[in-house]
């Protein structure tokens, strides 16, 4: 299985930031890091400065455009109802629930990139940079970028940029998903953690519960996606026959509440409810077929709101 997922690649990185002055997030500080950084992102490569990129002139070679709104070729069969391609890139923000951050404080975040995305990490370094000098949060409180480290399971973490100097060093590893097993033993159980809500949606709606196939419908779909979009490969996988294995797989513990929050959305000026689901759930059952799917969802995160760092889960291996 791993074959098929070979082409597959990321790269992840962690953004070390130091308050200049207070800054002030909320509980769940996703929507803040990923609004702000779209806002300073257009304002960084923009050119036209439109609203929408629609009407734009340049908008097939964008980088903004194709991080944003990459939209689907006219010619492919994927995603017709769809105008966008899921984003190539996955921001997760600080876990604790710390409100208030006092000068001379350290933060930190996680910036996964997808497929060819991994070009573009200047734009994101030089834009975060400017997100210091812009604000962010209540009071729009300034940082400094201080740092951003490559990180690499293998090889632990190395800085690829520094603040002081303003360097970046392009020595960071690209990953596959070969790179992140053995996948060759498969456990009789698996516990999952979801650790940012997570929303998965089966048959048009938001599933309450969490049946195993829901879960590995939603992943396939987000990793055929990103593999045909970023990656620029089509899975060859016998996907229904995968879903039918999948349910295979049944729930022996669960232990989940649903989180509510909220974002505001501008561009369609309302308020969008974003809860989902934390805690752990123990699934029993043949995972053979389903490791190297479920470990580079680890990174990539599952369902709805994932550029936002929602939809993040560990496997816990006791």
């Amino acid at each position: 299985m791993e074959s098929a997922l070979s082409h597959f690649t990321f790269a992840q990185f962690q953004f070390v930031l130091k308050a200049q002055e207070n800054i002030c997030l909320p509980a769940y500080k996703g929507s803040t890091f990923r609004g702000a950084f779209g806002h300073a992102f257009k304002r960084v490569v923009c050119v036209n400065r439109e609203k929408i990129c629609e009407p734009c002139l340049l908008k097939g070679k964008c980088v903004y455009s194709y991080i944003f709104e990459t939209p689907p070729p006219p010619e492919t069969l994927k995603m017709r109802k769809y105008p966008f391609a899921p984003h190539p890139f996955v921001i997760t923000p600080p876990l604790e629930e710390k409100r208030t951050y006092r000068q001379n404080e350290a933060l930190s975040f996680e910036l996964t990139l997808i497929g060819k995305s991994t070009d573009f990490l200047p734009y994101f370094i030089y834009t975060f940079d400017e997100l210091g000098r812009m604000g962010i949060g209540k009071g729009k409180g300034k940082y400094q970028l201080e740092e951003v480290k490559a990180i690499n399971k293998n090889e632990g973490e190395g800085m690829i940029y520094s603040g002081k100097d303003k360097t970046l060093r392009n020595n960071f590893s690209i990953l596959k998903v070969d790179d992140l097993g053995p996948f060759s033993v498969s456990p009789l159980t698996l516990r999952l953690s979801f650790l940012t809500p997570t929303r998965l949606k089966y048959d048009g709606k938001l599933s309450p519960d969490l049946e195993f196939h829901i879960l590995f419908r939603n992943l396939l779909r987000r990793i055929s996606l990103l593999s045909y979009f970023h990656c620029g490969e089509e899975l060859n996988l016998d996907f229904k026959g995968l879903i039918e294995e999948a349910k295979d797989v049944k729930v022996q513990k669960e232990n989940l509440r649903w989180v509510d929050w909220e974002r505001y959305s501008n561009r369609q000026e309302t308020k969008m409810k974003m809860g989902g689901f934390i805690g752990s759930v123990t699934f029993t059952g043949n995972f053979k077929e389903f490791l190297p799917f479920l470990i580079l969802g680890e990174y990539i995160h599952v369902g709805k709101g994932t550029s936002f760092g929602l939809g993040k889960y560990k496997i816990l291996r006791d």
